[in-house]
Protein backbone atom coordinates (compact mmCIF):
# COMPACT_ATOMS: atom_id res chain seq x y z
CA UNK A 1 0.00 0.00 0.00
CA UNK A 2 2.81 2.45 0.73
CA UNK A 3 4.29 2.53 -2.47
CA UNK A 4 1.15 2.01 -4.38
CA UNK A 5 -0.73 4.51 -2.77
CA UNK A 6 0.96 6.44 -0.24
CA UNK A 7 4.29 7.11 -1.89
CA UNK A 8 2.88 8.77 -5.09
CA UNK A 9 1.05 10.82 -2.91
CA UNK A 10 3.99 12.02 -0.49
CA UNK A 11 6.34 12.34 -2.82
CA UNK A 12 4.15 15.67 -5.02
CA UNK A 13 5.34 17.73 -1.61
CA UNK A 14 8.75 19.03 -0.36
CA UNK A 15 10.89 16.17 1.62
CA UNK A 16 10.78 17.89 4.53
CA UNK A 17 7.10 18.91 5.31
CA UNK A 18 6.13 15.44 4.22
CA UNK A 19 8.58 14.14 7.32
CA UNK A 20 6.93 16.95 9.80
CA UNK A 21 3.39 15.71 8.38
CA UNK A 22 4.43 12.41 8.69
CA UNK A 23 5.44 12.34 12.34
CA UNK A 24 2.68 13.99 13.23
CA UNK A 25 0.63 11.34 11.44
CA UNK A 26 2.17 8.45 13.00
CA UNK A 27 2.27 10.35 16.87
CA UNK A 28 -1.41 11.16 15.86
CA UNK A 29 -2.50 7.46 15.37
CA UNK A 30 -0.36 6.29 17.81
CA UNK A 31 -3.16 7.26 19.85
CA UNK A 32 -5.53 5.82 18.79
CA UNK A 33 -6.31 2.58 20.66
CA UNK A 34 -5.24 -0.89 19.35
CA UNK A 35 -3.38 0.97 16.47
CA UNK A 36 0.07 0.32 17.83
CA UNK A 37 -0.86 -3.65 17.99
CA UNK A 38 -1.82 -3.19 13.85
CA UNK A 39 1.63 -2.23 13.27
CA UNK A 40 3.00 -4.62 15.05
CA UNK A 41 1.37 -7.30 14.00
CA UNK A 42 1.80 -6.32 10.02
CA UNK A 43 5.61 -5.41 9.92
CA UNK A 44 7.46 -7.12 13.39
CA UNK A 45 8.66 -9.94 12.41
CA UNK A 46 10.25 -11.63 16.10
CA UNK A 47 12.53 -14.98 15.62
CA UNK A 48 15.13 -15.85 18.15
CA UNK A 49 17.49 -16.42 15.00
CA UNK A 50 17.48 -12.55 14.81
CA UNK A 51 18.83 -12.03 17.67
CA UNK A 52 21.88 -10.50 17.57
CA UNK A 53 24.72 -9.32 20.67
CA UNK A 54 27.29 -7.10 19.35
CA UNK A 55 29.40 -4.35 21.43
CA UNK A 56 27.84 -5.96 24.41
CA UNK A 57 24.31 -5.25 23.46
CA UNK A 58 21.50 -8.00 22.56
CA UNK A 59 19.70 -6.85 19.24
CA UNK A 60 16.30 -8.62 18.93
CA UNK A 61 17.36 -8.46 15.00
CA UNK A 62 19.64 -6.20 13.07
CA UNK A 63 17.94 -4.23 11.41
CA UNK A 64 18.20 -0.49 12.61
CA UNK A 65 16.87 3.35 11.43
CA UNK A 66 19.87 5.27 10.92
CA UNK A 67 20.34 8.65 12.54
CA UNK A 68 19.30 11.77 10.95
CA UNK A 69 15.37 10.67 10.53
CA UNK A 70 14.10 11.04 14.23
CA UNK A 71 16.81 13.81 15.45
CA UNK A 72 14.90 15.02 18.19
CA UNK A 73 14.32 11.51 19.88
CA UNK A 74 10.69 12.44 19.26
CA UNK A 75 9.20 9.69 17.45
CA UNK A 76 11.07 6.37 18.46
CA UNK A 77 8.40 4.59 20.52
CA UNK A 78 6.15 4.99 17.42
CA UNK A 79 9.25 3.85 14.73
CA UNK A 80 10.15 0.68 17.11
CA UNK A 81 6.21 -0.22 15.85
CA UNK A 82 7.34 -0.89 12.84
CA UNK A 83 10.05 -4.06 13.54
CA UNK A 84 13.07 -2.06 13.77
CA UNK A 85 15.83 -3.62 16.22
CA UNK A 86 17.11 -0.39 17.24
CA UNK A 87 16.68 3.25 16.79
CA UNK A 88 19.83 6.21 16.35
CA UNK A 89 18.52 9.27 17.34
CA UNK A 90 20.52 12.66 15.94
CA UNK A 91 22.37 14.01 15.03
CA UNK A 92 21.94 15.85 18.30
CA UNK A 93 24.84 18.78 19.19
CA UNK A 94 24.85 20.92 22.60
CA UNK A 95 22.80 23.88 21.32
CA UNK A 96 19.77 23.90 19.68
CA UNK A 97 20.05 25.23 16.04
CA UNK A 98 17.97 26.22 13.14
CA UNK A 99 20.36 24.42 10.63
CA UNK A 100 20.96 25.72 6.80
CA UNK A 101 18.50 27.42 4.86
CA UNK A 102 15.90 25.84 3.65
CA UNK A 103 15.13 24.37 1.06
CA UNK A 104 17.67 21.91 1.65
CA UNK A 105 16.31 18.30 1.01
CA UNK A 106 16.07 17.07 -2.39
CA UNK A 107 14.60 13.81 -3.66
CA UNK A 108 16.31 12.57 -6.52
CA UNK A 109 13.23 10.17 -8.08
CA UNK A 110 14.97 8.65 -11.42
CA UNK A 111 18.16 7.81 -9.20
CA UNK A 112 16.46 6.29 -5.91
CA UNK A 113 18.19 9.05 -4.05
CA UNK A 114 17.85 11.82 -1.72
CA UNK A 115 20.50 14.89 -1.03
CA UNK A 116 20.25 17.15 1.71
CA UNK A 117 22.19 19.62 3.62
CA UNK A 118 20.35 20.37 6.48
CA UNK A 119 23.46 20.73 8.61
CA UNK A 120 22.56 19.09 12.05
CA UNK A 121 19.16 20.85 12.67
CA UNK A 122 18.21 19.84 16.02
CA UNK A 123 16.51 21.39 19.36
CA UNK A 124 19.56 20.45 21.54
CA UNK A 125 20.72 17.82 23.39
CA UNK A 126 18.40 18.55 26.67
CA UNK A 127 15.34 18.30 24.52
CA UNK A 128 16.29 14.64 23.21
CA UNK A 129 17.31 14.00 26.88
CA UNK A 130 13.53 14.97 28.27
CA UNK A 131 12.26 12.71 25.92
CA UNK A 132 14.48 9.38 25.80
CA UNK A 133 13.49 9.73 29.69
CA UNK A 134 10.58 8.36 28.71
CA UNK A 135 12.41 5.07 26.56
CA UNK A 136 10.75 2.09 26.19
CA UNK A 137 12.58 -1.51 25.48
CA UNK A 138 13.97 -0.15 22.35
CA UNK A 139 17.85 -0.37 22.13
CA UNK A 140 18.92 3.62 21.58
CA UNK A 141 21.69 4.30 19.65
CA UNK A 142 22.93 8.56 20.32
CA UNK A 143 24.55 10.25 17.67
CA UNK A 144 26.84 13.12 18.47
CA UNK A 145 28.00 15.96 16.51
CA UNK A 146 29.36 19.88 17.09
CA UNK A 147 27.58 22.77 16.13
CA UNK A 148 28.56 24.60 13.14
CA UNK A 149 29.24 28.06 15.21
CA UNK A 150 32.22 25.85 17.26
CA UNK A 151 35.61 26.13 15.51
CA UNK A 152 37.29 22.79 15.24
CA UNK A 153 39.95 23.08 17.58
CA UNK A 154 37.04 23.65 20.71
CA UNK A 155 35.07 20.77 19.14
CA UNK A 156 36.16 18.18 21.84
CA UNK A 157 33.70 20.35 24.63
CA UNK A 158 30.74 20.10 22.26
CA UNK A 159 31.10 16.36 21.80
CA UNK A 160 32.03 16.00 25.76
CA UNK A 161 28.57 17.96 26.53
CA UNK A 162 26.35 15.63 24.72
CA UNK A 163 28.08 12.68 25.51
CA UNK A 164 27.77 13.84 29.43
CA UNK A 165 24.28 14.61 28.81
CA UNK A 166 23.02 11.36 26.90
CA UNK A 167 24.87 9.28 28.81
CA UNK A 168 22.09 7.67 31.18
CA UNK A 169 19.65 7.00 28.30
CA UNK A 170 20.84 5.68 25.26
CA UNK A 171 22.85 2.71 24.96
CA UNK A 172 25.45 3.22 22.59
CA UNK A 173 27.26 6.80 21.07
CA UNK A 174 27.92 7.63 17.62
CA UNK A 175 30.55 10.45 16.94
CA UNK A 176 29.55 12.15 13.81
CA UNK A 177 32.91 13.70 12.45
CA UNK A 178 31.66 12.91 8.70
CA UNK A 179 28.39 14.68 7.33
CA UNK A 180 29.47 17.14 4.67
CA UNK A 181 27.10 19.84 5.50
CA UNK A 182 28.69 21.62 8.77
CA UNK A 183 31.55 23.70 7.34
CA UNK A 184 35.36 21.76 7.78
CA UNK A 185 33.68 19.09 9.94
CA UNK A 186 34.96 16.29 7.80
CA UNK A 187 38.69 17.80 8.86
CA UNK A 188 38.01 16.08 11.79
CA UNK A 189 38.66 13.17 11.03
CA UNK A 190 41.77 13.46 10.05
CA UNK A 191 44.36 11.15 11.93
CA UNK A 192 45.20 13.47 14.83
CA UNK A 193 41.87 15.33 15.70
CA UNK A 194 40.44 12.16 15.07
CA UNK A 195 42.86 10.28 17.50
CA UNK A 196 42.45 13.10 20.02
CA UNK A 197 38.84 13.28 20.07
CA UNK A 198 37.95 9.83 20.40
CA UNK A 199 41.27 9.03 23.27
CA UNK A 200 39.20 11.92 24.91
CA UNK A 201 35.75 10.22 24.91
CA UNK A 202 37.19 6.76 25.72
CA UNK A 203 38.91 8.20 28.53
CA UNK A 204 35.62 10.22 30.09
CA UNK A 205 33.41 6.47 29.46
CA UNK A 206 35.95 4.43 31.07
CA UNK A 207 35.49 6.40 34.23
CA UNK A 208 31.79 5.40 34.31
CA UNK A 209 30.69 2.60 36.50
CA UNK A 210 28.93 1.00 33.10
CA UNK A 211 30.96 2.20 30.04
CA UNK A 212 29.20 2.52 27.05
CA UNK A 213 29.82 1.50 23.22
CA UNK A 214 31.16 4.13 20.98
CA UNK A 215 30.82 3.82 17.58
CA UNK A 216 32.56 6.24 14.82
CA UNK A 217 30.71 7.38 11.44
CA UNK A 218 32.89 7.72 9.01
CA UNK A 219 32.19 9.08 5.36
CA UNK A 220 32.25 6.87 2.12
CA UNK A 221 34.79 9.32 0.05
CA UNK A 222 38.19 8.17 2.14
CA UNK A 223 40.97 7.04 0.46
CA UNK A 224 42.74 3.80 1.11
CA UNK A 225 45.47 5.49 3.40
CA UNK A 226 42.77 7.51 5.29
CA UNK A 227 40.37 4.20 5.77
CA UNK A 228 43.60 2.16 7.25
CA UNK A 229 44.02 5.50 9.37
CA UNK A 230 40.69 4.77 10.76
CA UNK A 231 41.39 1.51 11.02
CA UNK A 232 44.58 1.92 13.31
CA UNK A 233 42.73 4.91 15.13
CA UNK A 234 39.63 2.22 16.15
CA UNK A 235 42.15 0.04 17.21
CA UNK A 236 44.14 1.65 19.06
CA UNK A 237 41.44 4.38 21.07
CA UNK A 238 39.77 0.93 21.70
CA UNK A 239 36.14 2.44 20.41
CA UNK A 240 33.46 -0.24 20.00
CA UNK A 241 33.53 -0.09 16.30
CA UNK A 242 32.59 1.93 13.04
CA UNK A 243 29.17 3.00 11.35
CA UNK A 244 29.97 3.04 7.51
CA UNK A 245 28.90 4.93 6.04
CA UNK A 246 27.52 8.49 5.50
CA UNK A 247 26.19 10.30 2.93
CA UNK A 248 28.32 10.84 -0.17
CA UNK A 249 29.64 14.32 -2.10
CA UNK A 250 30.04 12.47 -5.42
CA UNK A 251 27.55 12.79 -7.96
CA UNK A 252 29.37 10.19 -10.34
CA UNK A 253 26.32 8.59 -13.00
CA UNK A 254 23.37 11.02 -11.31
CA UNK A 255 20.81 11.28 -14.12
CA UNK A 256 17.99 13.65 -11.60
CA UNK A 257 17.12 17.05 -12.10
CA UNK A 258 18.23 18.04 -8.65
CA UNK A 259 21.61 16.17 -9.08
CA UNK A 260 23.96 19.33 -8.62
CA UNK A 261 22.34 20.27 -5.80
CA UNK A 262 25.11 20.72 -2.34
CA UNK A 263 24.98 18.30 0.32
CA UNK A 264 25.47 14.95 1.27
CA UNK A 265 23.79 11.94 -1.33
CA UNK A 266 21.84 9.12 0.39
CA UNK A 267 20.16 5.80 -1.52
CA UNK A 268 20.88 3.40 -4.12
CA UNK A 269 23.78 5.47 -5.49
CA UNK A 270 25.56 4.93 -2.64
CA UNK A 271 24.61 1.03 -2.55
CA UNK A 272 28.27 -0.27 -3.87
CA UNK A 273 30.99 2.19 -2.17
CA UNK A 274 29.54 2.02 1.19
CA UNK A 275 29.50 -1.89 0.91
CA UNK A 276 33.21 -1.99 -0.21
CA UNK A 277 34.09 0.37 2.83
CA UNK A 278 32.54 -2.09 5.21
CA UNK A 279 34.94 -5.39 3.39
CA UNK A 280 37.82 -3.02 3.05
CA UNK A 281 37.15 -2.10 6.86
CA UNK A 282 36.44 -5.91 7.61
CA UNK A 283 39.26 -7.31 5.26
CA UNK A 284 41.95 -5.15 6.44
CA UNK A 285 41.22 -5.20 10.27
CA UNK A 286 40.95 -8.53 10.18
CA UNK A 287 37.12 -7.90 11.73
CA UNK A 288 38.78 -6.53 14.71
CA UNK A 289 36.09 -4.62 15.45
CA UNK A 290 31.94 -4.47 14.65
CA UNK A 291 30.75 -2.73 12.02
CA UNK A 292 27.06 -1.42 11.33
CA UNK A 293 26.61 -1.00 7.36
CA UNK A 294 24.59 1.61 6.19
CA UNK A 295 23.94 3.12 2.61
CA UNK A 296 21.81 2.45 -0.10
CA UNK A 297 19.84 -0.40 1.57
CA UNK A 298 17.21 -0.07 -0.90
CA UNK A 299 15.99 -3.89 -1.13
CA UNK A 300 16.75 -7.19 1.18
CA UNK A 301 19.71 -8.68 -1.18
CA UNK A 302 21.52 -5.15 0.06
CA UNK A 303 21.22 -5.57 3.35
CA UNK A 304 22.64 -9.32 2.87
CA UNK A 305 25.28 -8.10 0.94
CA UNK A 306 26.86 -5.91 3.60
CA UNK A 307 26.54 -8.47 5.94
CA UNK A 308 27.85 -10.47 3.73
CA UNK A 309 30.59 -8.05 3.36
CA UNK A 310 31.32 -8.00 7.14
CA UNK A 311 28.84 -5.85 9.04
CA UNK A 312 26.95 -6.82 11.81
CA UNK A 313 24.32 -4.81 11.50
CA UNK A 314 22.79 -2.72 9.22
CA UNK A 315 21.05 0.27 9.43
CA UNK A 316 17.80 2.33 7.20
CA UNK A 317 16.99 6.09 5.87
CA UNK A 318 16.64 6.55 2.15
CA UNK A 319 15.49 3.21 1.40
CA UNK A 320 12.53 3.39 4.20
CA UNK A 321 11.92 6.70 2.29
CA UNK A 322 11.02 4.86 -0.72
CA UNK A 323 9.80 1.37 0.08
CA UNK A 324 8.45 2.23 3.28
CA UNK A 325 8.49 -0.03 6.64
CA UNK A 326 7.63 -3.13 4.42
CA UNK A 327 12.13 -3.18 4.03
CA UNK A 328 12.29 -3.85 7.54
CA UNK A 329 10.58 -6.78 7.63
CA UNK A 330 11.46 -8.38 4.23
CA UNK A 331 15.23 -8.20 5.44
CA UNK A 332 14.68 -9.46 8.15
CA UNK A 333 12.65 -12.37 6.27
CA UNK A 334 15.39 -12.96 3.78
CA UNK A 335 17.71 -12.79 7.19
CA UNK A 336 15.57 -15.80 8.23
CA UNK A 337 15.58 -17.64 5.15
CA UNK A 338 19.34 -18.04 4.54
CA UNK A 339 18.94 -19.99 8.00
CA UNK A 340 16.14 -22.19 7.98
CA UNK A 341 14.83 -24.06 10.87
Amino acid sequence: MYKQILRPILFQFDPEAVHHFSFNALKFAYRIPGFSSILKKNFVLEDKRLEREVFGLKFKNPVGLAAGFDKNAELYKELSSLGFGFIEIGTVTPKAQSGNPKKRAFRLKQDSAIINRFGFNNEGVEEAVKRLKQNSDILIGGNIGKNKATPNEDAITDYDISFEALFDYVDYFVVNVSSPNTPNLRALQDKEPLQKLLNHLQAKNGKKPKPKPILLKIAPDLSEEQLMDIIDIVISSKIAGVIATNTTISREGLSSIHKDEAGGLSGKPLTKSSTEVIRFLSTKSSKAFPIIGVGGIMTPQDALEKLDAGASLVQLYTGFVYEGPSLIKAINQAILDRNPK
